[in-house]
């Protein structure tokens, strides 16, 4: 599914119409990781300066609240209460702000269906960074659902007791992990047998058309290519690391939400005001020069520009979201049959004749 959203010329407002790289990953216990891929220390700095402008850091999180709203949908289909939550990474709690919020029917958007959050008895919302964390905690959603942040000190680490939590959520968050795998087991280590983990993060070709067009303009102004976006997994390795997790039942799907810009400028202010700056510790730390930028820009709009009916041209940016379903297994959780316990034959409902192979 795509969906798009128009980023006007004016950062206040918006409006909102109606998928190579690969990481590697070493399996280790929660803590330290083993091979780090991203500085942590400069993700906090990000999002604690993204979140000291309260108003900015607001009007960029339409791409939070849209992922959000996308991976509550997919709660919708699990009808059981949840005594007790996670959100994981939860940014300014973007995810319980939609929880708390009535949904409207699919086919008749006259009717609402009752918010999710009516069947949390508490959700305990966490994240590294206190200013992105409280940012809104006096806003009206607060009282709609029951709402505990906690600080992680460590984002590779989930200081949770074994079997604590009915429900495990995570939303654009997961891909500044270093050691996936190892925070995935953690979940499942904390969840009941039989509770499910649910999780949206940015993978495969987010921000590729970027990615392009300052490789372009960089090897055409200094010769060579800089790092200006982090690595991110590709959806072909999310369930190979749910199941490596211990999770079953597992479920992996891809959105593509694509987002208009009036230009390069435009877009890199809204990535560094929602603390989405790059991170990755082979960055390039003196930044992008001017001459580069104003390249990349003419190749942007060359490649994939847009002309509006006013006649100006935007840019798109496509941001991939992956969404995963697992569940910790229990003794009820199904299992299939064993292998010649079949009592249908192929041949019988396929039709034809012969032998395979």
């Amino acid at each position: 599914m795509i969906l798009r959203l128009c980023r006007p010329l004016a950062r206040s407002q918006r409006c909102i119409p109606a998928p190579r790289s690969c990481r590697l990953y070493a399996i280790q216990a929660g803590g330290h990781p083993i091979a780090e891929v991203f500085d942590a220390r400069t993700k906090y700095v990000h999002k604690e300066r993204a979140a000291a402008n309260v108003i900015q850091s607001r009007q960029v999180d339409y791409l939070r609240d849209e992922v959000a709203s996308r991976l509550c949908d997919r709660l919708l289909d699990i009808n059981r209460h949840f005594p007790r939550v996670l959100d994981f990474g939860a940014n300014a709690c973007n995810v319980a702000k939609i929880l708390s919020q009535p949904t409207p029917y699919l086919n008749d958007e006259t009717k609402l269906i009752e918010a999710v959050g009516k069947r949390i008895g508490e959700i305990i919302c966490t994240d590294t960074s206190p200013s992105m964390l409280y940012r809104d905690e006096n806003e009206a959603f607060n009282r709609d659902i029951k709402i505990t942040r906690e600080i992680l000190q460590n984002a590779e680490y989930v200081p949770y007791e074994p079997n604590s939590f009915d429900l495990v959520l995570s939303s654009q968050s997961l891909h500044w992990i270093n050691d996936l795998p190892s925070v995935l087991t953690q979940f499942n280590h904390i969840l009941k047998p039989d509770a499910p983990f649910l999780a949206a993060m940015s993978g495969g070709d987010t921000l590729y058309e970027l990615r392009g067009s300052l490789q372009l303009a960089e090897q055409d102004r200094l010769g060579g290519l800089g790092t200006h976006i982090s690595p991110l997994a590709d959806v072909r390795d999310v369930g190979n690391l749910l199941s490596r997790a211990g999770f079953k039942l597992l479920t992996v799907d891809v959105d593509d939400i694509i987002i208009s810009y009036p230009d390069i400028f435009a877009l890199m202010s809204d990535l560094q005001a929602m603390g989405e700056s790059n991170a990755a510790l082979r960055r390039e730390k003196g930044g992008i020069s001017r001459d580069v930028l104003l390249a990349a820009e003419a190749i942007y709009k060359e490649m994939y520009g847009e002309t509006q009916e006013d006649g100006s041209v935007t840019i798109p940016a496509t941001f991939r979201t992956i969404y995963m379903i697992g569940w910790k297994e229990s003794e009820n959780t199904p299992k299939p049959l064993e292998r010649g316990t079949g009592d249908a034959s192929l041949v019988d409902i396929l039709g034809g004749g012969g032998r395979i192979g």
